[in-house]
């Protein structure tokens, strides 16, 4: 049995290490880049490695590592600008892309170790040589397609206004300023949207919009709740506007002492949501990173808890969405948390959005090496990245407006549209309500504007 180490992009990877086993191989290192592979020659010592002909898989280091230690190295190559740079480090005759195993007896042994170029022109040209049982060789197969992503039944979902929980873990990973963005993209529609702060350790969206947080909104409707006195009437009274494009969106206000935690019990919380449904058609709500439940065993089991907050909004939230950073630490806290958060949330409720994604901190093609780490130590598939955009995000942050308001032309916007586009939005005008894509009223044949949205 042939030991090999892939460096390939995720899907190649996957697909032969599905189907090493049934030709007789065992993959000893998947590799996310060159200098990974590198290292792993060193530790695992593999008879084998297969790179991609790309920067982010290949390097001089791999192929010198190679003929160091004896490694046979299979580069792939799928087009002619891969094959130009396969040769500048000596590789001269790649095999071409996509392949797949293939069993073949072939008598010849293979010798242990091979001069340096010679290692770099056997290995790559001919896969037959690297065991007297098997080989790889190319396969112009491609492919099945991926199966398309319905949207879910209408009558699965939710017949009152949406609930959507904004997280993510501790480091800032830009949960507050992911919720004001989306938040604004929801109401370009013709949805009343509203967004709520209930971060019980650190309320920021208030000063965020340059709003005033005095009397806390969300808390103030919290005791209404617990009273049973909030209403439509009472949200309107206490929430504030805030003017952004062609809509706007209704306020709650967090905490401005996070000591103040105690009036955010899990009963008023769940009072506040179940009437948020009935006012607005979107809600959308930053909550804190932490909901570990481990302070009820130090303290009375009667007395609230400071979490109690966000493990609500995140049971009774329709989506959530789960917001980490693109750096190694964020990435590392992210994919811990979001074990966790499995466990309280079901998946297909969460959509998963990495910010400040840059190649700065990541390496070369930073968002496919974002991909690969969330899909193999995760399991999350499909991740919606935002490019890091400071200068725009602080425009935001100085003006005390939305991204959208404040830079309509950056990069990060677009993302975040999509981000809009899969939560859907539940829209009501001419007293109908649906769950879909963003769905305007139909303009007049005389081509005027639509009217503005009914608060």
């Amino acid at each position: 049995m042939t030991s090999v180490a892939l460096a390939l992009p995720l899907a190649d990877e996957q697909r032969l290490v599905a189907e090493a086993g049934r030709h007789g191989h065992r993959v000893v290192a998947r590799c996310s880049g060159a200098d990974d592979l590198a290292a792993q020659l060193e530790t695992a010592r593999p008879e084998l490695a297969v790179a991609a002909a790309v920067p982010q898989y290949l390097s001089s280091r791999v192929v010198a590592a190679c003929d160091a230690i004896g490694v046979r190295l299979l580069v792939v190559a799928g087009s002619a600008q891969e094959r130009r740079f396969a040769a500048t480090l000596g590789v001269v005759d790649p095999v071409e892309a996509p392949f797949e195993w293939a069993a073949r007896r072939t008598p010849a042994a293979v010798p242990t170790a091979q001069p340096a170029e010679a290692a770099r022109v056997a290995a790559t040209a001919r896969i037959d040589e690297v065991d007297e049982q098997t080989r790889v060789r190319p396969a112009r197969v491609p492919a099945p397609p991926a199966a398309p992503v319905l949207p879910p039944a209408v009558e699965q979902l939710p017949r009152r206004g949406a609930i959507v929980a904004v997280w993510g873990p501790d480091g800032a990973p830009g949960r507050t300023s992911m919720a004001i963005a989306l938040a604004a993209e929801l109401a370009q529609g013709a949805a009343l949207v509203a967004l709520a702060d209930a971060d019980t350790h650190a309320a920021a969206i208030a000063p965020a919009l340059g709003l005033l947080d005095e009397a806390p909104g969300f808390a103030a409707a919290c005791r209404l709740a617990g009273s049973g006195a909030l209403d439509r009437a009472q949200f309107d009274r206490i929430a504030q506007p805030h003017r952004t494009g062609r809509g706007g969106i209704r306020v709650l206000t967090g905490l401005g002492r996070a000591s103040r935690w105690p009036e955010l019990t899990a009963d008023r919380i769940a009072g506040v949501l179940a009437a948020a449904r009935d006012w607005a058609d979107v809600t959308v709500i930053d909550v804190a990173a932490s909901f570990e439940q481990d302070e009820e065993l130090m303290t009375d089991l009667n007395a609230p808890r400071r979490n109690a907050a966000t493990i609500e909004v995140l049971r009774s939230a329709d989506r959530v969405v789960a917001v980490g950073a693109a750096d190694p630490i964020g990435l590392s806290r992210f994919l811990r948390a979001h074990a966790e958060l499995a466990e309280l949330v079901e998946p297909d409720r969460v959509l998963t959005v990495i910010n400040k994604v840059r190649s700065s901190a990541i390496g070369l093609n930073a968002a496919a090496q974002v991909r690969q780490t969330l899909a193999r130590f995760g399991g999350i598939e499909d991740p919606i990245l935002v490019p890091w955009d400071p200068a725009a995000f602080d425009a935001a942050l100085l003006s005390g407006r939305p991204l959208q308001d404040a830079a309509p032309r950056s990069a990060a916007r677009a993302p975040i549209r999509e981000v809009a586009a899969q939560l859907g939005v539940t829209v009501r005008y001419a007293g109908a309500q649906s769950w879909g894509h963003d769905r305007q009223p139909r303009r007049a044949r005389t081509g005027g504007r639509s009217p503005a949205p009914t608060p």
